[in-house]
């Protein structure tokens, strides 16, 4: 059976966004270390629009400046601008559009009662193999940040990268797709093998055989649209909604983590394992907490317990700092 992934870098403008508001509550956290935060970004053009709920003792006003200041860390800077021009994103011309209001308080007492913030479904995944990952979607992620450090100090390629690889039945590199701007025509054949440690039977650079308009320009960026990226590609389902953009009382933030960690934590010598874990809102407990291992095709199904509340998942997982936009980057399984 053949096996597919992709991976998209920083710059693309569904990661773009996640990033941004990763960005935000990072320093939200430094002014309130309990902020309730879930903010949604949406980024056109030159425009950035945030909206969702913010509560607790902070300050918006340099919010434009945040959302400026995200975008240069992935790379969006002037000598960028100077570079691509009209074809990308300009933070030169930046307009904040800022819809934010304050979390409902029945959610709020839920939380300050210990409780989680939401009601949900989560999964957790590891397999054998590096960083315990489908190798798919390992060697899609390398190639990507490969391509993406590559275009960091170039003046010919852009930022918003696509990789794609395709696997055999003996993880074969079958295909391997790239989309990244350029300026010029330039050979990636060797980079590609180095990276992957092989030839491709089929290396596709930019399907069109144009890329230059491209990041917020060429297309809209939305919070959470990537999340089979973000989580593990079709090996295992994406539980809940995206783990970017809200604080740790989020069950989407803190559960997914902690499904993945509980996975790692209990392949052991096992194929695979899978998590399967649920909230209630303003409640401590989970309704479910199951664990699921597979060897050699056999299948072994649990029931995990423990102390799953808030006040004990949120400080294991070092999710009460501004961490936020590091663990964007590097992905929860990074």
């Amino acid at each position: 059976m053949q096996k597919t992934a992709e991976f998209v870098s920083l710059g693309h403008p569904d990661k773009t966004a996640d990033y941004i508001s990763s960005y935000i509550l990072d320093r939200m956290m430094e002014q309130d270390n309990n902020v309730r935060y879930a903010v949604e970004v949406m980024i056109k053009g030159n425009t950035v629009v945030l909206g969702g709920e913010i509560c607790g003792n902070v300050s918006l006003d340099n919010v434009a400046e945040y959302v400026r200041k995200a975008l240069h860390d992935i790379g969006y800077t002037k000598r960028y601008s100077k570079i691509w021009g009209d074809d990308a994103i300009n933070t030169d011309k930046l307009e904040v559009l800022n819809f934010v209001g304050c979390q409902s308080p029945e959610i709020l007492q839920g939380v300050k009662s210990g409780g989680w913030g939401d009601q949900g479904v989560f999964a957790g995944y590891a397999c054998r193999g590096k960083n315990n990952i489908p190798e798919e979607l390992y060697l899609a992620r390398k190639l990507n940040r490969a391509l993406y450090e590559k275009a960091l100090n170039s003046d010919n390629l852009g930022l918003d990268i696509k990789t794609q690889i395709t696997l055999d039945e003996k993880q074969n590199v079958l295909t391997a797709v790239i989309a990244v701007p350029m300026k010029k025509k330039e050979d990636l054949s060797m980079l590609t093998e180095e990276v992957l440690q092989t030839r491709p039977q089929n290396l596709i650079i930019n399907g069109t055989g144009l890329y230059t308009c491209h990041s917020s320009i060429a297309d809209c960026g939305v919070t959470g649209r990537k999340l089979a990226c973000d989580f593990y590609s079709l090996a295992c389902p994406a539980g809940g909604g995206s783990p970017w953009g809200k604080d740790a009382s989020k069950a989407d933030v803190s559960l997914n983590i902690l499904a993945r960690t509980l996975a790692v934590k209990h392949l052991k010598d096992n194929d695979e394992a899978f998590v399967y874990l649920s909230s209630c809102i303003g409640r401590s407990e989970l309704p479910s907490a199951v664990l699921k291992t597979v060897k050699g095709g056999n299948a072994e199904i649990k029931n995990l317990g423990g102390d799953f509340s808030p006040s004990t998942v949120i400080p294991a997982l070092g999710l009460n700092k501004p961490v936020f936009a590091g663990l964007c980057r590097r992905g929860i399984t990074g």
